[in-house]
Order: C-alpha cells, then structure tokens, then sequence
C-alpha cells in the first residue's frame, strides 16, 4: 500500500542496493560483501580506521571533474574566440591539499575570508592564482591580498575603492579590482542562496556601476577588470545566468568609453544531483549556452567578447564527497494524514546538523543507502535524524531504507562534498569528523578528527582533573 507521506520524487519501488550515478561518486560499488567501496576501500574499513561519521572525498572523482568543467568552459570560450579564467569556489570545500589539487589542474582559487585565503597561501598557491572576495573585508585582509599580488580584488561597497586604493598606494602596487554588481536577476533557487536579488547585501546597484567605475579609474593604485556578477546557488537552469550576462554586457559595453574593461565574471551556482529527482543541465551544454549567449549579445552591442572568468566549487566537491554515519537506534512514528495515517520511520545516526546543516538551514534534500551490507528486504520510508538536541536536526528527510536496517549498520550519504565540512560545527559539543581523501585503494586524512580533548582545550577555565 502506498504511503502518503512519501512525496511524489521518491519511487517506493526503487532498488535500494543500487548507486545512481548522477549522485555518487563514479569509483562508488558494492563489493562481494555488499558493502559500499569508494576507490576500491569499504566503508567498514574506512569506519574502523578513521572513526565515524566520517567525510570522504573520492580524490579521482575531484580531480576528473575539475577537469571536465574546466574543458567544458575552455571548449566554449574557444569557440566564442575567447578565453576563459576559473576560480575554483573554495568555500564549497578547501584544505591546503585540495588547494594544491585545483592549482595543478590549471585553476585559480576564489578566497572570501582572511582564513581561506591564509590556507590557499599555506598550500603555496602563487598570488597570480588568488581571487579574493567578501563584503565586509578588514585592513589586515585586504592588506595581505595585496602584498600576496593577488589576481584580482572583488569590490563589494564604495567604501572598499577608497580602502584598497590606499593600501595599495601604500605597497607601492597597482591592484587589479573587479566591481561585484547586483543585477536583480532571480536565479530559480532557495531564497537564502538567492545572491542577486536587490535587498541583499552583496554587490554594487546596477545603477551606480558607472559612478563606482570612474571612481576605481581615478586612483593610480587600481586597475579597473570589469564587472562581477553572481545569482545564486543550486541552479539547474540557464535561463538566468543568460539574463545576468546581457544586462551586465549593457554596461560593460557603456563603460568602454572610460577605458578598458578586458573582463566578465559570470561567477558560479551550478547545480548537481542530490537525488534521483534532480536534473541539472550537464555542464558542457550549460557552458556553450552561457558564452554563445556572451557572444551573441557582444555582436548585437558591437564590442569585442572579453575574457570571461567563472567560479564552480559544488559541482566539482559536491558528488565527490560522501558522509558515512553509524546507525544508533531506530523507531516508527505514526503520522497523522488527513482522518488517516502512516509510519515513517526515524533512523537516529551519530552526527548530523554540526557535520551537515544543510537540511536544517535551507531544507535541502539527500539520499542516503545502507553501506555496511546489502538487503533484499523492501524498503520503508525513513528519515535519518541526528543525536543534536533539536526537533529539525535532520540529515534526509525522505529516503526508502530497508527494513531491517539494525543498530551498528552503516549509513552513506551521498553528494556531501561540498559545504558539509565548510559549514561544520561543534554544536552540542559535538567533535567534528575527519576528512579523508581516498583513491586508487589507498586513504589519507586530509583533516584529523576532532577530540572532546580538543574542545575542551580550547575553554580556558578547564582545568585537567576538574580542579576547583
């Protein structure tokens, strides 16, 4: 019988042994045991020896997507007679080894805080490789980009031009800057990752460009790029990153009279599958339908194309990266519907909203599959909670599990790459979880496990022994 609480994306009847590859990582099987393998390792394994929950990135699957983004925009440009700078979006997910993976695919790395950029230079990335963005920038951060020469300053407010201008000055450097613009275009996405819209606090009105340029164009100490623009996040459809691109080309086009104006960054959001209702559009058919409306409307204005810059970071970390939880306890709860009623079944596991806010924070969708063994049973309707002492501390909200799920099985949660370690927490007093690296049979932990130890060595009133 069909259970009402299951929403109409879930199939009641789907295979619940099976890894759809729109969502894992590409070295993701079941192996003679039944147990999840990523990059020829069990999760079991990989459990024992690194703890659970547990963040494990497919490095191969990171590295093949990297490439293939970077081909897809590299192909388009080319073909618009163009070219094309990607700055690898490190808030998505960054540690000094990943920052070395992205640079020796051939990418830049965009930085937004003093402490991404502190690990991009730790990982020795060259400043020539740096972007740095951010809306309330300190003189000790903007200081540091410009002495690490960094390729490119993102002005996000009138009062930065002045601020950069004089450190600058101060360096004896000429900085090259961008102008973040707002240009109320409305990406089809979550109203919190909504970056575009006019009553946000990112970017420069789309009015007051041409004011903020003659302003950058006075001091000797900045050099003008061009225009910023960025939509949003999650997005499947190219309908609004077209729409950006045409009013932003307005004004480039208007700005030329003032001087050169040699680029465009388009910025990032593309989306990616976290289940199997999910749809983006594939990234070489996105990149081709960007840049071919780019060259479209720069003939219609009669300017040249300029150089064009862009900045993925979830469809490079998101599906490759997996979460492996240990199953804790389990129990049906009736739910009331309309004069009737069913069971969903809540399957507490040992994490949750400190290793992945995202469901609670925007009420975003995962899926998740038994890793620990295969099951033959059918499945029942589940939702995989946390051990967090709140009511939305959910990790997926509506999965098909098998009904013998038991106590000590293990969860694997797919397309966690991105933001789940960025956005990681130690609510509740909760230690955060290692971060591994795996591939061709082998794992490394990128990031160590946090303690309790740790934790409580950062209170300065502990005293070992609970002294008085």
């Amino acid at each position: 019988m069909n259970n009402p609480l299951v929403p109409s994306w879930l199939a009641e009847n789907k295979d619940l042994n099976a890894l759809d590859s729109n969502i894992w990582p590409s070295s993701a099987v079941r192996n003679e045991r039944g147990e999840l393998e990523l990059a020829g390792l069990g999760a079991p394994e990989l459990v024992r020896q690194y703890g659970s929950p547990l963040y494990v990135i497919d490095q191969a699957d990171f590295e093949a997507r990297l490439e293939k983004v970077r081909s897809a925009f590299e192909v388009a440009a080319r073909q618009a007679g163009t070219s094309v700078k990607l700055y690898y979006a490190s808030k998505a997910l960054l540690t000094t080894e990943i920052a070395r993976w992205v640079v020796k695919a051939g990418y830049a790395i965009d930085v937004s805080t003093g402490g991404e950029l502190a690990v991009a230079l730790a990982a020795g990335t060259g400043g020539d490789r740096l972007g740095v963005h951010g809306n309330n920038k300190s003189l000790v951060e903007i200081g540091r980009a410009v002495s690490a020469d960094v390729s490119a300053i993102v002005i996000d407010s009138e009062i930065e031009i002045e601020r950069i201008a004089s450190i600058a000055g101060a360096q004896d450097k000429i900085q090259p800057v961008r102008l973040r613009v707002n240009s109320g275009v409305h990406a089809s996405t979550h109203e919190y990752l909504a970056t575009a819209r006019e009553d946000q606090k990112f970017g420069i009105a789309l009015e007051d460009v041409p004011q903020m340029v003659e302003k950058i164009r006075s001091h000797s100490h900045l050099r003008f790029l061009g225009l910023h623009s960025h939509i949003g996040s999650q997005i499947f459809a190219v309908e609004g990153f077209v729409a950006a691109a045409e009013k932003l080309l307005d004004v480039h086009a208007e700005l030329l009279s003032g001087g050169e104006v040699p680029e465009l960054n388009l910025g990032g959001g593309f989306g990616i599958s976290y289940t199997a209702a999910d749809n983006p559009m594939p990234i070489d058919e996105l990149a081709e339908q960007i840049v071919g409306a780019v060259q479209s409307k720069c003939e219609a204005l009669g300017i040249d194309i300029p150089r064009l810059a862009f900045e993925p970071g979830r469809i490079i970390a998101g599906p490759a990266g997996v979460t492996l939880y240990s199953v804790g306890t389990t129990k049906d709860v009736f739910v009331a519907e309309s004069g009737s009623g069913s069971n969903r079944r809540y399957v507490s596991v040992d994490g949750g909203m400190s290793d992945n806010i995202r469901p609670a924070l925007y009420g975003a969708e995962y899926s998740a599959a038994l890793a620990s063994r295969s099951s033959n049973l059918d499945g029942v309707l589940s939702r995989v909670v946390g051990k967090h002492c709140e009511s939305g501390d959910i990790v997926v909200r509506h999965e098909m599990l098998p009904q013998d799920l038991a106590v000590n099985d293990l969860l694997a949660v797919p397309a966690t790459g991105a933001y789940c370690f960025s956005l990681s927490s130690n609510y509740n007093f909760v230690p955060r979880p290692a971060l591994i690296a795996v591939k061709d049979g082998k794992a490394r932990a990128l990031v160590r496990a946090e303690s309790e130890q740790d934790l409580l060595e950062r209170d300065l009133g502990y005293q070992p022994g609970g002294g008085e």
